[in-house]
């Protein structure tokens, strides 16, 4: 878990005080994550469940009073005490411990799969507030940009070189930026509490993201060996494995068991006579055998362990098939993201060029707002979609680690 963590800290290309705050956050919702909490209580369960199985059945103990007394040849029979142990087929109890541990590991392999997906969700909403919290700078940029070209076009009204509906449009311009980022605002907040909630804190704690991501100059490394041994693939096999100890259960349980005990009981000493054993009391051993003759209980449960172990040999192909996809998908996705960076830093260069030759041609007196607006908007967009695709590029890869690492 330790090494996911450090892959997922080191595509921060920021400084390492922000590296070491996203760490401390995943840090703390691990520790106290209330659905970590709950599998690791369903594993402690499993566990406990080792001494359940590993003891002999119940022991049977009787007493019986004789109303009307027999008569034996020592005296009349007063009351009878008797106990009975019944003792399981050699290494019954064994094969019991091994399934339930067998059980166990399957159901720790839980805690493991609950803590991948809970690192690529803190990430995952970690990297949502970066791109939140950077458009909301891209707008305060754009709005004060704005005001600038106001200022510019009321200067151009006084002049005659411009008409008031130029500073009007530029006005609803800055209406329409301060609605998207009071709208931004919102969602920062909702983002913050899914983030507050994933690591069990109060939701209005404020969170504080780094203030710029880069995309890495190249990708790293990615071994598709890796997703094998994913520990959503590695369940079947403990599952597969808890059959295999299931039907050995089964089998030990089939076989005989083997009885114990003993008979007690008291006699009264025959009156008016005196012979040896007078009123002497019975004492007798006993040994029983319990044979499981009728058993088709235990033949079909063989045939249905057979058919469990095809069932999760398919679910697990099924599984493996959807992670692949899942995969294959991140990687193109994250292939995508950087083209689209790359095509909105080029866009971006030269929407500001444009921008360029338009504030000195204010100079000429020939400036157009419409264009000025147009090319705003451009520059807008292309930002707002070079944030997009940075995001676009962690969110994949959060995916990346999760299936492989």
């Amino acid at each position: 878990m330790n090494r996911i963590i450090l892959i997922l800290i080191g595509l921060l290309t920021v400084s390492f005080s922000n590296a070491q705050e996203l760490e401390k956050h995943i840090e703390e919702a691990l520790n106290n994550n209330p659905e970590i909490q709950k599998f690791e209580m369903q594993y402690s369960i499993a566990a406990e469940k080792m001494n359940e199985v590993n003891t002999l059945p119940n022991t049977d103990f009787s007493a019986g009073y004789f109303v009307s007394e027999p008569e034996t040849r020592t005296g009349a029979q007063r009351f009878k005490v008797s106990a009975k142990q019944m003792l399981p087929w050699f290494g019954t109890i064994t094969s019991r411990e091994n399934y339930v541990s067998a059980l166990a590991d399957a159901k720790y392999e839980d805690i493991v799969i609950a803590k991948r997906k809970l690192v690529a969700s803190v990430s995952q909403s970690y990297y949502n507030l970066y791109a939140n919290k950077a458009k909301q700078v891209v707008l305060n940029e754009n709005i004060k940009l704005l005001d600038t070209y106001e200022t510019l076009a009321l200067t151009s009204v006084e002049v005659g070189k411009a008409s008031a509906a130029d500073v009007l449009r530029l006005q609803m311009r800055q209406n329409e930026m301060q609605q998207l980022l009071d709208i931004l605002s919102q969602q920062f907040l909702a983002e913050q509490t899914n983030f507050n909630k994933l690591l069990n804190r109060d939701k209005t704690i404020a969170v504080n993201v780094v203030n710029a991501l880069h995309m890495p100059s190249e990708d790293f490394e990615i071994n598709l060996e890796n997703l094998v041994l994913h520990p959503e693939l590695l369940k079947y096999d403990k599952l597969f494995a808890s059959v295999e100890k299931s039907e050995l259960v089964n089998q030990k349980e089939s076989n005989p068991m083997i009885g114990f005990g003993l008979d007690y009981i008291a006699i009264s000493e025959r009156p008016n006579m005196n012979f040896n054993d007078n009123g002497k009391d019975i004492v007798m051993p006993m040994v029983s055998v319990s044979i499981p003759i009728f058993n088709k209980k235990y033949k079909s449960q063989t045939k249905q362990n057979k058919l469990q172990q095809q069932e999760i040999e398919f679910q697990k192909q099924d599984r493996l098939n959807t992670l692949e996809t899942l995969l294959d998908k991140a990687i193109n996705d994250r292939k995508s993201a950087r083209i689209s960076y790359n095509t909105q830093v080029k866009n971006l260069k030269q929407a500001k060029d444009a921008e360029s030759i338009l504030v000195r041609s204010y100079e000429t007196g020939t400036i157009d707002f419409n264009d000025v607006l147009d090319i705003q908007e451009l520059q807008l967009k292309f930002q707002m979609n070079q944030i997009d695709s940075i995001k676009s590029y962690y969110l994949q890869t959060t995916i990346i680690n999760y299936l492989i690492q």
